[in-house]
């Protein structure tokens, strides 16, 4: 038997955590480390490694939750923002194997947390990059 990454341990009560929201389907709760007051994990309760991994149906009700815990961090604690992403793959920061939604109130880009994007587009060819991709996805 496969050793449980820590979000399984929370679902089956093994780990506390400062629960925002549960359901049969969903879990939410704060992030152990805050990056801006409000930081919320929104998880699956079934396994699935990442975004890419889940099922439509779960991965829409996980979004839902997002949505709605974005909502509230905007009326109830004054953020003038939300980030809400997800990584997919150690590659792109992922550090648990297990599908999760961070949502991230923003205050005015105080709190220590920056997401920032840079452009990379010199030499590339844009219509070949998209052709590729957009046939794939016919």
């Amino acid at each position: 038997m496969s050793k449980k990454d820590i979000f399984c341990q929370i679902i089956d009560g093994e780990i506390p955590c400062y629960k925002l929201y549960e359901d049969d389907d969903v879990l939410a709760f704060l992030d152990i480390s805050q990056v801006t007051k409000g930081h919320a994990l929104v998880i699956p309760k079934e396994h699935y490694d990442n975004f890419l991994a889940t099922p439509q149906e779960t991965m829409h009700k996980v979004m839902d939750v997002a949505q709605r815990i974005g909502q509230v961090e905007i009326k109830i604690l004054g953020a003038q923002g939300v980030n809400i992403l997800t990584n997919c793959y150690e590659a792109a920061g992922q550090s648990v194997p297990h599908f999760h939604v961070h949502v991230i109130p923003r205050y005015d880009n105080k709190g220590g947390f920056v997401l920032e994007m840079h452009s990379n587009s010199d030499g590339l060819n844009l219509p070949a990059i998209a052709e590729e991709i957009g046939k794939s996805l016919k």
